[in-house]
């Protein structure tokens, strides 16, 4: 007879062991949590397809806000069939920003058309042309003009500039036709702004007599010979100069301003000359001017008045474009004041931030520990204002030594360094760092979850 000893011989369990239900409960909030990530996309995707126009205009402003793309194929398939107003006036205005082609037959159809659209609808769609140098919509936006549609003239002017630049072959003759409707039709005063502007925008040297004209008019209104001063400087054709520096002595502060920040695109003596006296002007746009003209031309001899001004000028705009000039320049003394207002921990916070913006763009193997270094001080003082500013400025970083800094942002707690660390990674193309971007595109936050999985495709990791 066989004993059995039963003690030592104890039945199987039916129950799942300890470790097995863990795994099995982790495995489950995995796939949900995933879930509930893609799920946010499907229903964004559901909202254009089915959505009502009031979802559908609320998701083109969030898309607009977030700078998204994924939905721009949806939107140009649901807007071919649609007259709603909200629905197009959004969709014109997301694409025109971007200055993104897709939308043109439908915005041509909408002027054609304009009778059975909303006014709202057609001035997006004219805008949106304009934005996207459509030379298709040239000859419909004369015809607008042609039937004086008083409704839609203003855009159609403005649009018919942007259509007509020096790609589209036809700026001569369209300069021509503006020039002839401002002086022998009347466009009504407050057209003449915009055939000015438009005329600017073709580039074209036929105009610069006209322009020219206007802007050294002591009788003419001064925001027309302020539109024509700007015309000329689009234009940037040498027979425009003179006019340009007979409006640097103008009586009128806004005129003289202009003037001087019209001189970029020229050289020459003089006009090195001009931009520097204009430093000496009393009114604070027009050293402005002179400060945004430095950083075009990187004019050298500008930077010890650069450095007067980033230091001691009393308006911040005027000490901040005067950091940027000194950042275009770019030479040995220009770095030097860069580094030393950057590292000055009695400047201001805006100061310090644009000075490490330019200096890392200049040199950032160089100077990314210093930033660095600034950035945790930052931390430590508890200066959240200066700590984000420098914590923007490592995000657009482009480096080749950035990889240990990105990883140690990727693994903080907080959402924003988070953000900037995937920046940091789209940059500088770190695909070693594949493991820490799928790890965030699983994060609780979905913003943060979305933008970590533009990453991984921008870096082409499945």
């Amino acid at each position: 007879m066989k004993i059995v000893n039963r003690h030592n011989e104890l039945p199987k369990s039916r129950f799942p062991t300890p470790r097995f239900l863990l795994l099995f409960l982790f495995s489950l909030t995995f796939s949900l949590f995933s879930f509930l990530l893609f799920a946010e996309d499907d229903v964004r995707l559901n909202t254009v397809k089915y959505g009502t126009e009031t979802e559908i205009a609320s998701l083109i402003q969030s898309l607009r806000a977030e700078n998204e793309d994924s939905l721009d194929n949806e939107i140009i398939a649901l807007i071919e069939n649609t007259r709603n107003q909200r629905i197009l006036v959004g969709a014109f205005g997301f694409f025109g920003d971007r200055e993104k082609n897709g939308l043109e037959g439908r915005a041509l159809r909408a002027v054609e058309e304009r009778d059975e659209e909303t006014n709202e609808t057609v001035l997006a769609a004219i805008d949106y042309l304009g934005k996207i140098k459509s030379s298709n919509a040239a000859p419909l936006l004369r015809e607008l003009l042609e039937r004086n549609e008083t409704r839609f003239m203003n855009s159609a002017f403005r649009a018919l500039g942007r259509v007509s630049g020096p790609d589209s072959r036809n700026s001569g003759d369209t300069a021509e036709y503006l020039i002839d409707f401002y002086e022998n039709r009347d466009p009504g005063e407050g057209n003449q702004h915009e055939v000015i502007t438009a005329l600017g925008a073709t580039k074209s040297s036929s105009a610069v007599e006209f322009l020219a004209g206007i802007a050294v008019n002591n009788e003419e209104r001064t925001p027309l010979r302020i539109a024509a001063v700007e015309s000329l400087a689009a234009i940037a054709d040498p027979d425009g100069l003179d006019a340009i520096l007979a409006c640097i002595s103008a009586n009128d502060p806004n005129i003289r301003s202009t003037a001087v920040g019209a001189l970029g695109p020229f050289s020459g003596t003089a006009v090195d000359s001009a931009i520097l006296d204009a430093f000496r002007d009393s009114f604070f746009r027009t050293r402005l001017a002179a400060a945004q003209a430095s950083r075009q031309r990187k004019l050298a001899a500008a930077i010890p008045f650069l450095k007067f001004r980033a230091e001691r000028d009393d308006v911040p705009s005027v000490r901040e474009n005067s950091i940027r000039a000194l950042g275009a320049i770019a030479n040995a003394e220009a770095i030097k004041i860069l580094e030393e207002l950057f590292t000055e921990r009695k400047n201001s916070e805006r100061i310090r931030t644009v000075a490490a913006e330019m200096i890392m763009e200049v040199s950032p193997a160089q100077y990314l520990d210093k930033l660095v270094i600034e950035l945790d001080d930052a931390k430590q003082r508890n200066q959240t204002s200066q700590y984000n500013g420098f914590l923007k400025v490592l995000g657009g970083t482009k480096s080749a030594n950035v990889e240990t800094v990105t990883r140690r942002l990727m693994q903080d707690k907080g959402i924003v360094e988070k953000s900037y660390a995937l920046d940091m990674a789209a940059n500088n193309n770190l695909t070693v760092l594949a493991d820490e971007i799928k790890s965030l595109a699983e994060d609780r936050n979905e913003s943060l979850a979305r933008k970590a999985r533009r990453t991984l495709d921008k870096l082409g990791i499945r």
